[in-house]
């Protein structure tokens, strides 16, 4: 890969990866709740998930998801229901004094947030367009495998940022009812950023 195509690969795996999206808005809300150190599984299963999904969807199974509409459909309406639920749970999160949780919801674990990366709109449209435009098929597997090495490389500072917004802001949020009115908006910007995969859906299926 010449320094040309890495630049440009990097400056897009940045822009992708720093830009609200599910994981980012999740986040925010596992720093504010749970701060930064209960939130490093979450970061760490998304970095991970994410470069393993790169890896899988660039070998073929992508190519087979695109190729069977129905299986490609299914994959979207669980992943909308699946952020319905976690919207759900972000939206009960309860006082930030509680070191422990207050039982109702708990920071995700990695594996949870690495299977996450599966049924991510944001995710897959991420995947689909970088293999698509910087893999070489005369050189498929070395820019394939540079290709998992930056975005897992951009993904930790752009992960860390996010959750560090949320510690932040956990400084202010000290009254449960800032608390919840912030959790709640979570939870409906978490849903607000389904919107596009729906609209795909339901035009698909029109």
């Amino acid at each position: 890969m010449s320094a040309d195509l890495l630049f440009a690969l990097t400056v897009f795996a940045f822009v992708a990866s720093i830009t609200p999206g599910p994981n980012n808005m999740m986040l925010l809300a596992s720093g504010v709740n749970f701060g930064f150190r209960r939130t490093v599984p979450h970061m760490a299963g998304i970095t991970v998930g994410f470069m393993v999904m790169m890896v899988l969807v660039g070998v073929g199974i992508g190519q087979v998801l695109e190729a069977n509409q129905t299986a490609f459909l299914t994959l979207k309406i669980a992943g909308c229901i699946y952020m319905v639920w976690l919207a759900w749970k972000i939206a009960r999160g309860g006082p930030i004094s509680a070191d422990t949780g207050n039982g109702t919801t708990k920071p995700l674990t990695f594996m949870q947030a690495a299977l996450f990366q599966w049924v991510n709109p944001k995710g897959w449209a991420m995947v689909l367009t970088a293999t698509a435009a910087y893999t070489d098929p005369a050189n498929f597997a070395t820019t394939l495998a540079a290709l998992a090495i930056v975005f897992g490389a951009v993904c930790i500072p752009s992960v860390g940022t996010w959750t560090l917004f949320g510690v932040g802001l956990r400084k202010l949020l000290q009254d449960p009812v800032k608390v919840r009115i912030f959790n709640i908006l979570m939870a409906a910007l978490l849903l607000v950023s389904m919107l596009p995969a729906m609209a795909d859906f339901f035009v698909a299926r029109g």
